[in-house]
């Protein structure tokens, strides 16, 4: 089933991504995004990136997402990135589940930085610093509320 679904998004992730236009995309992505990281915003763990590019790049879909920092928001850029990560589906998959090291990840070569590997390491080093996780990847249980630690 899991390799279906990977197919399936490999072919249709280009086809959609090349017909929608540019406001549903921003949308899609920064909403999440924001949503996601939004304790993380809030405390300023992104400002190092302000005003710098990066885009994440799928090897097998042939398609991507260019964002940008700028006034504590994450946004899509129409602008050439700095670096680029590049890496397959599944590393990506498992990089957002934190089911692996990401540093195993780059080290193994199914995740790769270009360009600017600084920013690229700095923006992997964020993420691997910060609580973050991701429900419909996680399961059920991602879904549920936090442990109450009152007692």
């Amino acid at each position: 089933m899991k390799q279906t679904l990977d197919r399936m998004a490999r072919s249709l992730i280009p086809l959609v991504d090349a017909r929608l236009p540019w406001a549903l995309k921003q949308g899609l992505v920064e909403l999440p995004l924001n949503h996601l990281f939004a304790e993380a915003l809030a405390e300023g763990d992104f400002e190092e990136l302000e005003g710098r590019v990066l885009r994440l790049e799928l090897e097998d879909a042939t398609t991507g997402v260019t964002l940008g920092f700028w006034g504590g928001r994450l946004r899509m850029a129409d602008a050439a990135p700095e670096a680029t990560i590049r890496g397959t589906t599944e590393a990506f998959r498992r990089l957002a589940e934190r089911r692996e090291d990401p540093d195993r990840l780059f080290f193994q070569r199914q995740l790769v930085i270009e360009g600017d590997t600084e920013l690229g390491l700095a923006v992997k080093n964020l993420l691997d610093a910060l609580e973050w996780r991701i429900p419909l990847l996680s399961g059920p249980a991602a879904l549920s509320a936090p442990p109450d630690d009152a007692g």
